[in-house]
């Protein structure tokens, strides 16, 4: 299979990864599956597909590093866009459903309620990172998108706190999230290997988001 099919089937695989806990809660929604409190369930399913997809976006780099697999960096960014989009879909629910925009409820719990002020810290820290996600953005900002986009790791660090403190009791899946977590900050310590070239030639910075690491 050549490159070009091999970053096809990717995206492919990105895209139908990506749709998918949408697709499904929107089947148990039509059939009136999603248990005795509907919104509590959708808060928590989408909050889950959120987190699991931002891990997921940190672990393209170094898989890539690891494995010497280099297409990996053309699934980052859409796996990062659906991230943003499930804990937009949760925050809209929080706002919308569980609260019905009632905004004085909405900022007491987002000064009293700290799982709610980190998840919601999170949310804003990225949609920064989702707007400058395109080429022109990268073009525009030059070195500073490279440094702007390390705010990934803290929306992520977040998003993995709010879920530990909003469980409670049952912490084991907040354990592995944490724990996933740490391997990603070791493993973005350890520095790529550099090349041996017999002459250094000053590369011109790459114009693709998903080709450049953060």
């Amino acid at each position: 299979m050549n490159k070009k099919r091999q970053i096809l089937l990717l995206k492919v695989v990105v895209w139908l990864i990506g749709l998918t806990p949408a697709a499904w809660l929107s089947w148990r929604a039509f059939n009136d599956s999603l248990g005795a409190n509907p919104i509590e369930e959708l808060l928590h399913r989408l909050g889950g597909a959120a987190l699991i997809l931002l891990i997921t976006t940190l672990a393209v780099t170094p898989l890539r590093r690891i494995t010497g697999w280099n297409i990996l960096i053309k699934v980052r960014r859409p796996l990062g866009l659906f991230g943003f989009f499930y804990l937009t879909l949760h925050f809209s629910t929080y706002a919308v459903l569980d609260q019905t925009l009632d905004w004085e409820f909405i900022l007491e719990d987002l000064t009293e309620r700290r799982y709610i002020v980190v998840g919601f810290t999170a949310w804003v820290l990225l949609i920064p990172l989702a707007i400058t996600s395109t080429k022109g953005w990268i073009r525009r900002l030059g070195k500073k998108w490279q440094k702007l986009h390390r705010l990934a790791y803290v929306a992520t660090s977040l998003g993995v706190l709010h879920f530990f403190w909003q469980v409670k009791v049952d912490t084991y899946w907040p354990l592995v999230a944490t724990t996933v977590l740490a391997i990603l900050f070791l493993l973005r310590l350890q520095p790529p290997k550099a090349k041996v070239t017999r002459k250094s030639v000053p590369q011109p910075l790459a114009v693709d988001p998903s080709a450049v690491d953060v």
